[in-house]
């Protein structure tokens, strides 16, 4: 009958094991019961499922991190709109704009609405069709003042006059500046009803011209009532109209940003 001794089996009852034999043979024992688990571990499948399950759901991960990413972008657009709410709303209460009028002298004037620039037109006579092109604001210079710290600034419009007689005629082409309360010509030259030339000859720089003959171009367009009161009138109309169209663009955009 076979006894274990010292939790090792004797195969041979007649031997006396030495010390050396006993401590290879604890080793082989304590080796195998560590190596027959292992051999186990990847092919258990009760081993294997409890692993699977430590990793988290793609799918629920991913929403989280959408849902979390929506509701910022939420909060920006809210902060957005609230802001532009608030600016429209001071721009109403402070100094609120003015229904554009659409005459001047003899001239209609056309807004154009949503842009940078006006139209004003006129008949001058039987023959001559004036139509005079404004931008808005696009430039000033400062005005030093002694009396103050810091210097005022006076505000530039560019316009340009055209003037023709009948629809195939040449046209005569006025460039000029409205300062708030005078006009500057800048320069004067006829072209083509067509705008044929890329680069057609304008001319010299109106200073540079002789001054009997500067007084009387400025003396041939105070006759169209294009003088220094419509430099007063534009700019005060296009104050208006740069405030009409500032409101225009801040609820524009918050129309864009409303949208689903």
């Amino acid at each position: 009958m076979l006894k274990p001794q010292s939790g090792i089996l004797n195969l041979n009852p007649n031997e006396n094991p030495s010390p050396k034999k006993q401590q290879r043979s604890r080793q082989a024992a304590s080796m195998a019961w560590l190596i027959r688990p292992l051999r186990r571990t990847p092919f258990s499948p009760s081993l294997r499922t409890p692993l699977l399950r430590q990793h988290p759901n793609s799918t629920s991960f991913s929403n989280s991190r959408n849902y979390i990413s929506d509701m910022r972008k939420s909060a920006f657009q809210d902060n957005i709109l609230r802001l532009l709410r608030k600016e429209i709303q001071y721009e109403h209460d402070h100094c609120p704009p003015k229904q554009p009028t659409t005459r001047f002298n003899s001239f209609t004037v056309d807004d154009r609405s949503g842009e940078q620039w006006i139209r004003l037109k006129r008949k001058f006579g039987e023959k001559e069709d004036i139509t005079i092109d404004v931008t808005m604001f696009d430039g000033s210079v400062p005005v030093p003042d002694s009396s103050q710290v810091q210097s005022d600034e006076q505000l530039h419009i560019t316009f340009i006059v055209n003037i023709s007689k009948g629809d195939d005629s040449d046209v005569l082409e006025i460039v000029c500046s409205a300062w708030p309360n005078t006009i500057d010509i800048q320069k004067f030259y006829v072209r083509g009803c067509n705008r044929t030339a890329n680069h057609p000859y304008t001319g010299p720089e109106f200073k540079e011209l002789d001054e009997q003959l500067q007084d009387s171009l400025y003396e041939f367009l105070e006759e169209r009532s294009i003088n220094d009161g419509l430099a007063i009138f534009l700019h005060e109309y296009m104050k208006n109209k740069d405030k009409t169209e500032f409101i225009r663009w801040l609820q524009t955009v918050k129309s864009h940003i409303e949208k689903k």
